[in-house]
């Protein structure tokens, strides 16, 4: 199985003192030490997305930290197609850690944003890239960290563009959730 594991580094992250990185951080660390040691043939690429999606080799996930930075979940989800698009393996995954509120996109060589709300341009070419990743037969699994209505209804359109699954969290009962369905999915192909 070939994973890219997003992790949105965006301010809201530990916006009004909540913190969502250090959780995010935990779990993506659980996630690469489960998937090097029971997992060896598997492959996992560790991308960060704020204003910009980059990918970080798997020994900086322990200093990664969020800044002041909007939430482009759409170039996430293009950089990770990309990653695992050059896998050669049948099963693809992308394990998305987020907050749920797209915030910007490139657009016209420049990054459009609304940090205000969800700006229907931008959750709908979000949409869009989730229905890319159904198409290209790429599972995403969201793990929602916050509690807020709004966002958690986006979270749930978007799981159902991308015919995903999510989980409705909070930072603090986070990792259960994601090594539990990790491992109950690798028991089975991902089709």
């Amino acid at each position: 199985c070939a994973t890219a594991l997003l992790i949105d580094v965006s301010h809201s992250m530990t916006l009004y003192g909540e913190d969502r990185i250090t959780p995010a951080k935990r779990v993506a660390l659980a996630l690469a030490e489960l998937t090097l040691t029971r997992y060896p043939k598997d492959t996992i690429d560790v991308v960060l997305f704020g204003d910009e999606a980059v990918r970080v080799p798997l020994e900086r996930l322990p200093y990664v930290s969020n800044g002041p930075y909007h939430t482009n979940t759409r170039a996430g989800l293009q950089l990770a197609q990309q990653l695992l698009l050059r896998r050669k393996t049948p099963n693809r995954r992308i394990v998305l850690l987020t907050d749920g509120k797209p915030s910007c996109i490139h657009e016209d060589g420049a990054l459009y944003k609304n940090p205000f709300g969800l700006d229907r341009r931008i959750t709908s070419r979000t949409l869009e890239e989730a229905v890319r990743c159904r198409k290209r037969g790429i599972q995403v699994t969201t793990f929602m960290l916050a509690e807020d209505p709004v966002l958690q209804d986006f979270v749930k359109r978007f799981t159902e563009a991308c015919h995903g699954r999510c989980y409705l969290s909070s930072a603090d009962r986070l990792e259960p959730f994601v090594l539990l369905d990790f491992v109950r999915n690798r028991r089975r192909a991902v089709r």
